[in-house]
């Protein structure tokens, strides 16, 4: 695949506020969990944005990574360093659908040329946050590091209420929609009658 030129005019605007998105305290702080979730086998980047992008790019290190976090099978069997384009693309896309069936939604993911051609590396660190969070949720054992690196994410907390118990909400009003209490028709005029305007000014 071929180096493509730089950006001019709208498409020069919109990469530039892409860029602007990349966090670099961020990306230090993914660093860190990489190396100690899979082993300084990895490697360590060269500090700024390309040399994250160049560490990432043939896709080794994000299998190994998904890898990591699997306890039974391994999701991604076969990871092999390759100087070629299609190769490095396709272990990209091992990683996402792994990282999808881990349990990260599409909303969360970034495409591959996000990474391999640098387009959004900001979408990067975006997955790679995602990742950390439902690990750190997950707490089934896998995820080395710092818990407080990332948040974790919201449980879901099921309630079972008794029929009783439903029947005995469906009677309340909430407050929401007003209140019946002192409600009555007094000074209501019957229907189909006019209202009466009186006017005392002489």
């Amino acid at each position: 695949m071929a180096n493509k030129g730089p950006s001019y005019g709208l498409s020069r605007e919109v990469q530039s506020k892409i860029d602007k998105k990349y966090d670099q305290d961020l990306e230090e702080r993914l660093t860190e969990w990489i190396i100690a979730q899979c082993g300084a086998g990895v490697g360590q980047p060269e500090a700024g944005k390309p040399g994250w992008q160049n560490w990432l790019k043939d896709g080794c290190v994000l299998c190994e990574l998904i890898n990591s976090l699997s306890s039974g099978n391994k999701p991604i069997r076969k990871i092999q360093s390759s100087g070629m384009a299609f190769k490095q693309m396709e272990q990209i896309s091992q990683f996402l659908n792994a990282a999808e069936k881990y349990g990260i939604t599409k909303t969360d993911m970034f495409q591959t040329v996000d990474l391999w051609e640098g387009k959004d590396l900001a979408a990067v660190q975006r997955t790679l946050m995602a990742l950390g969070s439902l690990a750190v949720t997950r707490d089934d054992g896998t995820y080395r590091g710092d818990p407080n690196w990332f948040h974790k994410k919201s449980v879901e907390n099921k309630r079972e209420f008794s029929e009783d118990q439903l029947n005995e909400g469906r009677s309340v009003i909430g407050l929401q929609m007003g209140t019946n209490k002192g409600a009555s028709q007094a000074g209501m005029t019957g229907y189909g009658r006019p209202r009466q305007i009186l006017n005392n000014n002489p």
